[in-house]
């Protein structure tokens, strides 16, 4: 078991800025022990081009990442899900597929970039504004003992990672939690 990977799907609505960062965030941090997804209700069909500047200057992978619909991870031959979190409110509240092998829900709402307005300069703002919270969120979900914890206390847990918010300035090294 302490072998075990992990699958997490990250879920919003268009798949274009929260859930990539999501995703590639946890492939880089988990070392591993995490396989990350991502997938929308109604993807964008595009990843917002300020979360891919934003993770190549980070030095995160960003060649397969592409924006898809959460259909894709509800075949019966995709990977089993361990873990599916929605980071917004809209797919939070959305009726979702029935999810091969029942893995265990979490909401991480992050207010959307990709909605963000005004100039390039504030729209990065808004991209990297996601990415430390969600960082700072991915440090504290690999920190949990996932192969001890029962199934009650892990998603205490999950959900208490929801209600986290960035950390002030400790965020200076942005691939630090």
């Amino acid at each position: 078991m302490a072998d075990r990977i992990f699958n997490v799907l990250f879920l919003c609505t268009g798949n274009s800025a929260r859930s990539i960062l999501a995703e590639a965030l946890l492939n880089h941090r988990g070392k591993g022990r995490f396989r990350a997804f991502s997938a929308g209700s109604h993807p964008s069909g595009q990843v917002n081009p300020f979360v891919l500047e934003l993770l190549s200057q980070q030095g995160l992978p960003v060649d397969r990442l592409r924006s898809k619909s959460w259909d894709e991870f509800a075949r019966p031959e995709a990977p089993e899900m361990d873990f599916v979190i929605t980071v917004c409110d809209n797919a939070a509240g959305e009726v979702c597929p029935a999810w091969p092998g029942q893995p265990m829900t979490a909401h991480w709402g992050v207010e959307d970039p990709a909605a963000q307005e005004g100039s390039d300069e504030a729209r990065r703002a808004a991209v990297k504004k996601a990415f430390h919270l969600l960082n700072r969120r991915i440090a504290l979900f690999i920190s949990l003992p996932v192969q001890t914890l029962d199934a009650m206390s892990l998603k205490r847990h999950l959900d208490e990672i929801g209600r986290t918010q960035e950390a002030g300035e400790q965020h200076d090294s942005p691939l630090g939690a």
